[in-house]
C-alpha cells in the first residue's frame, strides 16, 4: 500500500517538474523533444490512474472485510434515502450552474482585461457573485441536512 502512495506522490511530482520546466524553458523543445514529453506524460498519466484504481480496489478489500463495520449499519428507508438525494440535488444543480456561469464570465473577464487591465479588481467580484451561486446551493443542502 505504501509503495503505491510513494509512485503516486513520485507521479505528481513529476508532472510538477514537466509544467516547470515546460514553462521556463519553452524555447528549447524540439519535435523530437515534444515527441518524447507526450509519451511521458501520457504513461504518467496511465500510471498514476491505474495507482489510484488499485487503491481504490485496496480500500474496497479492506472495507468488505470488515465485519465489525457491517453488523452496526442501520437500514435506510425508501423515503430516507430520497430525503438524502433530495438534499444532494441543491448542491450538484448549484454546482453546475456556478460552472457554466464562472465560465462565461471567465472568458469575458479575460477579453476585457487585454483591453483594459484596471478593469481587473470589477472582474474578480463578478467572478465570486458567479462562484457564489454554488455556496448557497451548499448552504441550502447544509441546512435541509439539519431538517432530518
Amino acid at each position: 500500500m505504501y509503495t503505491i502512495l510513494i509512485l503516486l506522490t513520485a507521479s505528481i511530482l513529476l508532472l510538477i517538474l514537466t509544467g516547470l520546466y515546460l514553462e521556463f524553458r519553452p524555447r528549447t523543445l524540439t519535435a523530437h523533444n515534444k515527441v518524447h514529453i507526450k509519451r511521458g506524460l501520457g504513461l504518467n498519466l496511465l500510471l498514476f490512474s491505474g495507482g489510484l484504481a488499485v487503491m481504490m480496489f485496496m480500500g474496497i478489500e479492506d472495507v468488505m472485510a470488515a465485519v465489525e463495520a457491517s453488523e452496526v449499519t442501520k437500514e435506510i428507508s425508501t423515503g430516507l434515502g430520497l430525503a438524502l438525494l433530495g438534499i444532494g440535488l441543491p448542491t450538484g444543480l448549484a454546482t453546475i450552474g456556478a460552472g457554466i456561469a464562472v465560465s462565461s464570465v471567465g472568458a469575458a473577464s479575460l477579453a476585457v482585461i487585454t483591453e483594459k487591465p484596471e478593469m481587473f479588481g470589477r472582474t474578480l467580484i463578478y467572478l465570486g457573485l458567479a462562484e457564489g451561486i454554488a455556496i448557497y446551493g451548499l448552504v441550502m443542502s447544509i441546512l435541509l441536512l439539519g431538517k432530518i
